[in-house]
């Protein structure tokens, strides 16, 4: 049964990074249009590239627990603690390379998601490995953050709160 979980680990992995990665451009794709905009990205602030990760990696997450959850007691707790982790380290990581070399890099962007796509997966394969945070309330808990963090960004894309890490890094607007 471990086999299987890291089975679904790699598929969520490469799930998540491709859909991310698309989500980028569909807004655009699709002529900017308000259902779209729910989720994916539409502008560069930072709180848009965390929405990259935490679409896909929560649908598949749900997704991995209809798969795994006869097997395993705490699938949607670790995957909520995985997408803690990478949530995370995209504003702590983009901070800090923006404040030391003060300008937009596209590539480092780019490596920043993938980096904390990889993270995500890593913490939430690790602990449904080992069994940690397991029964009906970790799995409920689990669940509620996972649909909690979703509302959030389906909430903020429509309204938007007046805060930095709203703002479009490249036009500095919301």
């Amino acid at each position: 049964m471990r086999k299987q979980s890291g089975k679904w680990e790699w598929i969520g992995l490469i799930f998540t990074l491709a859909v991310g990665n698309l989500l980028h451009f569909v807004y655009d794709w699709s002529g900017e249009s308000r259902l779209v905009a729910a989720f994916s990205s539409v502008n560069e602030s930072v709180w848009e590239h965390m929405k990259l990760l935490a679409v896909p990696y929560i649908l598949f997450s749900l997704v991995e627990w209809l798969a795994l959850r006869r097997d395993f007691r705490n699938v949607l707790s670790a995957q909520a603690a995985g997408l803690l982790a990478g949530l995370a380290a995209i504003p702590v990581l983009v901070y800090t390379y923006k404040g030391i070399y003060g300008q937009d890099v596209m590539w480092l962007d780019i490596a920043i998601f993938q980096i904390a796509v990889l993270l995500a997966f890593f913490v939430s394969h690790r602990l449904l490995k080992s069994g940690a945070l397991s029964g009906g309330g970790w799995q409920l808990a689990g669940l509620l953050l996972l649909l909690g963090v979703l509302t959030l960004f389906l909430l903020f894309t429509y309204r938007t709160p007046d805060l930095p890490l709203f703002t479009d890094l490249t036009t500095g607007r919301r």
